[in-house]
């Protein structure tokens, strides 16, 4: 189906329901040497500054100073103009600035799910096809083809990627509060239940009132607490086969454990009661108040951050991370993303010609050297951090850095094995922690098998079929509908569309 303003409007209208924590990750090389982009460097200083305007999600509260764009013109021989928009609205903005024609030459998506509903517009000719060109760049063309792949539409390339780790999600608990409770991290899910139910009922904060809670969960199934302990249970990422066909996820009886699962938490007090009403801010503040021990989903990268909040509040307190739960077979799996959290696109309506557009991918090939993409990722060195042991260290200063560099840091095309960015230097043995447990996710990692596939249907009624789902998750774990409820809305969820979905993600995956 080819997508129409009209239609994308809508569809983007519903994305403003969907709350995706999606934060940057850490990691890289130590290349530190500068890569000047080969023949796409040659007489830039002697060109004339390449002006380009640049739309993109800001996840911070206040809009960044100059202080990085300034270096990175400098770097790039360029007059850039950042269009930051906060992220909460930026679905709003994105739709409005596509129905009025009126993007600007380079565009980053939010998310997977809005890059998703972009697909119409982008099988109806709106933005540049790219692929045929990165080969022209050194740089560019390293990027990993398998996440590429990930990002096609219609087996065509017409994106660049923000590389994130495969496997970041995992707990982040207090550990002083397993140790005193001489609790071990959780080796399967019976033990992370109980101890979400002794971080509840045994006093672990020592003050003698009862007002702690075991598990702080949000509004997102995904990015929150669900979709992790449901790979936990052995629950397919996404779809899975059953049969010799591709199903969704919430058609395993994995599913129905998870839900089980959760159902049992909020019945016995041991997590927050209102998480389906819960937003992420929320839930962290929770967290960090400290009055919640476990932190389940999103990032264990988060470590950092929240240990900062929590410390003021408790400063004895001690974090730590963990992944490694079993499901009730013995076994561990962790959800994978296809490598990507967004992407960023060229529409045609901006970009007058081929010429322009390889101008304007020769300035990513040049944010894709060490030298820039360090700068945009860490800032400016001996401002916003130093060198140690050949890592990146942050300065102390973390408002700074929130300030000043957080809104380019997310912008930041590829990962550390591609752009050779600096390996942070970390110091919270949490953090160390996680960083390895990264690693062994992806050992157990399992990927969605649908995530370069193509689905008509999904593009055009995915976000708003999910809703049926998650309400019915929801709904489920509140005990306001019991499994022959929630077979019901799997049942309404196929009749509206869900069947047509299945059937052509089945045809694409055969062949």
């Amino acid at each position: 189906m080819v997508m129409k303003k009209k239609s994308f409007s809508i569809m983007l209208a519903v994305l403003l329901t969907l709350s995706v924590m999606l934060t940057a990750c850490s990691g890289g090389n130590e290349k530190a040497a500068p890569n000047t982009g080969g023949d796409t460097a040659k007489g830039a200083e002697s060109e004339a500054p390449m002006e380009i305007k640049i739309m993109l999600p800001l996840n911070t509260s206040e809009t960044p100073p100059d202080t990085i764009k300034k270096e990175l013109e400098k770097l790039t021989n360029t007059k850039l103009t950042y269009q930051f928009f906060p992220a909460d609205t930026y679905e709003e903005k994105l739709n409005s600035s596509f129905a009025t024609s009126s993007l600007p030459q380079v565009t980053y998506l939010k998310n997977q799910t809005t890059f998703i509903q972009m697909k119409d517009a982008i099988k109806d000719g709106q933005f540049w096809e790219i692929g045929p060109y990165l080969s022209e760049f050194p740089n560019l063309s390293k990027l990993k083809p398998e996440i590429l792949n990930n990002t096609k539409v219609e087996g065509k390339l017409y994106s660049l990627y923000i590389g994130r780790p495969l496997a970041r999600q995992g707990i982040i608990y207090r550990k002083d509060w397993a140790d005193k409770l001489n609790l071990a991290a959780p080796a399967n899910v019976d033990e992370l239940f109980e101890m979400a139910k002794a971080f509840t009922e045994q006093d672990p904060d020592g003050n003698n009132v009862k007002d702690t809670t075991g598990v702080v969960d949000r509004n997102e199934l995904t990015y929150g607490a669900f979709k992790t302990v449901s790979s936990w249970f052995g629950t397919p990422n996404g779809w899975g086969e059953k049969d010799g066909q591709l199903q969704p996820e919430f058609t395993f009886p994995q599913y129905i454990d998870t839900m089980d699962f959760f159902k049992k938490l909020r019945d016995g007090g041991y997590m927050n009661q209102d998480f389906a009403a819960t937003s992420k801010t929320d839930a962290v503040k929770m967290f960090t108040s400290g009055k919640a021990g476990l932190y389940i989903g999103g990032s264990m990268q988060d470590i950092d951050s929240l240990n900062k909040d929590l410390i003021k509040n408790a400063p004895d307190a001690v974090l730590d991370t963990h992944s490694m739960v079993a499901g009730p077979d013995g076994k561990f799996a962790q959800w994978m993303i296809p490598g990507y959290n967004n992407v960023v696109l060229f529409p045609k309506g901006a970009v007058k010609d081929e010429a322009e557009l390889k101008k304007i991918l020769a300035f990513f090939d040049k944010m894709m050297t060490p030298e820039v993409s360090n700068l945009m990722f860490w800032g400016i060195e001996g401002v916003h951090y130093t060198v140690e042991d050949g890592k990146a260290k942050p300065t102390d200063d973390k408002e700074l850095i929130e300030r000043e560099v957080k809104g380019y840091k997310d912008s930041v095309i590829g990962e550390s094995e591609t752009n050779g960015m600096y390996e942070p230097y970390n110091v919270l043995p949490g953090r160390i922690h996680a960083e390895e447990l990264l690693l062994e996710n992806v050992k157990v990692g399992v990927p969605d098998p649908t995530a370069p596939l193509d689905s008509a249907t999904f593009t055009e009624k995915g976000v708003e079929l999910q809703q049926i789902i998650t309400d019915a998750t929801y709904k489920y774990i509140y005990g306001q509908i019991d499994k022959a409820g929630f077979e019901k809305e799997v049942e309404n969820w196929k009749k509206r569309g869900g069947d047509k979905i299945i059937e052509e993600y089945n045809a694409a995956y055969k062949k």
